[in-house]
């Protein structure tokens, strides 16, 4: 019987499934079972839109969908929990399935810590994630590094330190630190990540750690969660996978290329922080970098901390109206309200249209207070010191006092006595 702790291989009975699948396609078939059998409600998967560089949400509850979905988009940037808490009610009286990387997985912690996402309707099968690349940056990549019309590429691939394209007539791969020299490759912020095997989900799968016949053709499926293996043990029950014990040599070998991909996240987090400088000329470069902003509040929309009901950065008393680029006190205000759980998924600095590094900013901060305070983002349910209050119970309180300034009594004149 499946259990908490178990890894193995598994692939999916299905033949159409197997038809799309990449690696054996137990995912798709996990999903499949769960919705066939009642276990969620609907699946939330990234689908492809018009091209491979189109990655698409969408929530699927017909079981015989799903096979279409199978296979993976590296050049799809979206963070699915904040889709979840904006359209689907943060999963409040519905049952969600979720295929995640690791900032996914982070994510979802740091919305349920707040009350935006209810866990326990929530079922999540994380997937190793080496990064992902913009699509607008996967374009010009593939022009400029490859030769190739980025038009006509139909499948592309992260394999053995590559990055892999096909095309009709051939098929091209480039060492991704060849690319990241460059200027290209994966964005900052997943270089940066150190969250490659989302254990935190139910399931942790991918291809890390597959060898020998089943190379290619099965999945690695470590078991998380009792949750994950009710999942797994009634779809082998069931006949929609079958399983057998990873190679032991398959173990050993999972192990090093995650011990590898870590150490290369210290590595950009290095590089990346000693950039920025320390103190005021870290500050001064940030101002700097940041008097580019529109004020679109693109990095807010996008943001998984972001979720309060009335944001500070619209409040006239700290931000003044339609005033470009806004004062300082607009990042001052953001920065307060993420540094210390920022989980690093890149959204803020992906959707910006002034291009502002915010990710690095952000995530540099969140780096220092961890040091300091010790708590990691998106781990667990344990709450930093900022999520400890409430936010709507908060407005309330503040609005019977006649005002919305917390620190008001500490800064007033102590009353003579």
């Amino acid at each position: 019987m499946t259990k908490k702790g178990d890894m193995l291989y598994a692939w999916t009975n299905d033949a159409e499934i197997k038809k799309h699948a990449e690696l054996g396609g137990a995912v798709t078939a996990l999903w499949k079972f769960a919705l066939e059998s009642k276990a969620v409600d609907g699946v939330l998967v990234i689908t492809k839109g018009t091209d491979l560089y189109d990655a698409q949400p969408v929530l699927v509850t017909d079981p015989k969908e799903l096979a279409n979905t199978a296979g993976s988009l590296h050049c799809g940037t979206l963070l699915l929990p904040k889709l979840v808490k904006k359209y689907l009610d943060g999963a409040a009286n519905m049952k969600i399935g979720v295929t995640v990387k690791g900032c996914d997985a982070m994510a979802f912690y740091e919305l349920a810590k707040r009350k935006q996402i209810n866990l326990d309707n929530v079922i999540m099968i994380g997937v190793n994630c080496g990064g992902s690349v913009s699509p607008v940056l996967a374009r010009r990549m593939i022009a400029d590094k490859f030769g190739v019309d980025p038009n006509v590429v139909h499948k592309e691939e992260i394999d053995k330190g590559q990055f892999i394209i096909e095309y009709e007539g051939g098929h091209k791969g480039i060492s991704i630190d060849e690319l990241e020299e460059a200027g290209y490759g994966r964005r900052s912020n997943c270089r940066r990540c150190k969250m490659k095997i989302p254990r935190q989900a139910d399931l942790a799968c991918g291809n890390w750690g597959v060898i020998g016949p089943k190379a290619g053709k099965a999945t690695f499926i470590e078991v998380c969660s009792e949750k994950g293996a009710a999942l797994v043990a009634g779809a082998e029950k069931a006949g929609a996978i079958a399983t057998e014990a990873p190679n032991p040599k398959g173990l050993e070998i999972r192990g090093k290329v995650e011990g590898a991909m870590l150490k290369l996240g210290d590595k950009w987090r290095k590089k990346d922080f000693e950039s920025l400088g320390e103190g005021k000329e870290r500050l001064k470069k940030i101002m700097e970098e940041t008097s580019r902003c529109i004020k679109c509040y693109s990095c807010i929309l996008a943001c998984p901390i972001c979720y309060c009901v009335e944001c500070t950065t619209k409040n006239p008393v700290y931000v003044k109206p339609g005033e470009l680029p806004p004062d300082f006190m607009f990042h001052l205000i953001r920065y307060a309200h993420i540094a210390d759980s920022c989980v690093n998924c890149g959204q803020c600095e992906e959707l910006c249209p002034s291009e502002i590094p915010n990710a690095l900013f952000m995530h540099a901060q969140q780096v220092e207070l961890e040091k300091m305070f010790g708590h990691v983002p998106g781990l667990d349910m344990e709450l930093p010191l900022h999520a400890f209050v409430e936010e709507k119970a908060e407005r309330a309180r503040l609005a019977n006092t006649g005002s919305d300034m917390i620190y008001e009594n500490v800064f007033s004149p102590v009353p003579k006595k």
